[in-house]
């Protein structure tokens, strides 16, 4: 229930507004565990917790965060049933992780058969910002919150090789053109109308523009930006590194059905080699010093919350 004042007031938006420290680190239930053999990945999970608490401990003592509540939810998908939250990080397994919502949700039999066009056009998913304030708030206090992250070069990497270098009616027009125009020298009239075969540099140019001839996308927004991991106290942090084993003992400890098991096929392009350490070594290797460094800042954040070891 909440307080009295916040029922006749916007006050759960100020419980947002301004807050210096995360909420106290809560015990994960794990009485639906079955078997010993999670024991490892239990370990890593805690330290995981732990780890990201105590950042955001330091970090907000210094810098004050003042952010709308509706906007911190807006990436948060909510599965009543099984009474969980997940916030969608672009690149990380998100494409299956929502598939296995909706067989969570009973809104379809089995990860496998539903396309990608459904998971990500087909508005079987309600977002938590959808919700009245109560309903947002509710949830957030009572929810398993969860969340799963990746390096962030190879994100950003996984998102370039996605959007730019296959065929896209949205990426190529939106982005693809004001990016040539305005970071390639003499581009020939084809690349100005149809936004095809931006280079990485260029895309590089785009995201460290303070000027960007276009905004942000999710797909390479910084997660710290994306899912407010030091105000919204998340239960559960998986790697995309460690992806099928993190997500099937997160899917034991909300008591999923047992025949449920995380996707392990590649959502798209299922042909071209997974972006690896190596791959992004390939990709970097077109930029300056500078701009290595600069990358590297841009989502610095998002390397030292979630222990990942600078490139």
């Amino acid at each position: 229930q909440l307080p009295e004042q916040q029922k006749t007031s916007e006050s759960p938006l100020s419980w947002f507004r301004g807050v210096y420290l995360p909420p106290a680190l809560h015990p994960l239930n794990k009485t639906l565990v079955k078997g010993n053999k999670w024991k490892d990945v239990d370990s890593t999970q805690e330290k995981r917790r732990s780890f990201l608490h105590d950042f955001c401990k330091k970090y907000n003592s210094r810098k004050k965060l003042q952010t709308h509540l509706v906007h911190l939810v807006s990436r948060i998908y909510v599965e009543d049933r099984h009474k969980v939250l997940y916030c969608e990080v672009p690149k990380a397994g998100c494409s299956n992780w929502k598939r296995v919502l909706m067989v969570l949700n009973g809104l379809a039999a089995s990860a496998r058969n539903i396309s990608h066009d459904d998971v990500h056009y087909g508005k079987h998913l309600r977002k938590l910002d959808s919700y009245d304030l109560k309903g947002i708030y509710t949830r957030l206090n009572m929810y398993t919150k969860f969340i799963f992250v990746r390096d962030p070069m190879e994100r950003l990497v996984s998102a370039f090789r996605d959007k730019f270098e296959h065929p896209n009616s949205y990426y190529h027009p939106v982005f693809g053109k004001a990016i040539i125009k305005k970071y390639r020298h003499n581009a020939d009239e084809e690349a100005l109308n149809t936004g095809s075969g931006v280079k990485f540099k260029e895309f590089i140019q785009y995201l460290l523009d303070s000027h960007r001839p276009v905004g942000m996308d999710i797909h390479w927004e910084q997660v710290s930006k994306l899912c407010y991991p030091c105000l919204i106290n998340y239960d559960f942090i998986g790697k995309f590194e460690t992806l099928e084993e993190d997500a099937n003992y997160f899917l034991q400890l909300v008591g999923a059905p047992a025949d449920l098991k995380f996707p392990e096929f590649k959502d798209r392009h299922s042909s071209d080699e997974r972006t690896s350490a190596e791959v992004v070594r390939q990709y970097f290797k077109e930029l300056s010093e500078e701009e290595r460094q600069l990358t590297y800042d841009f989502y610095y954040l998002d390397y030292l919350m979630f222990n990942y070891t600078s490139p």
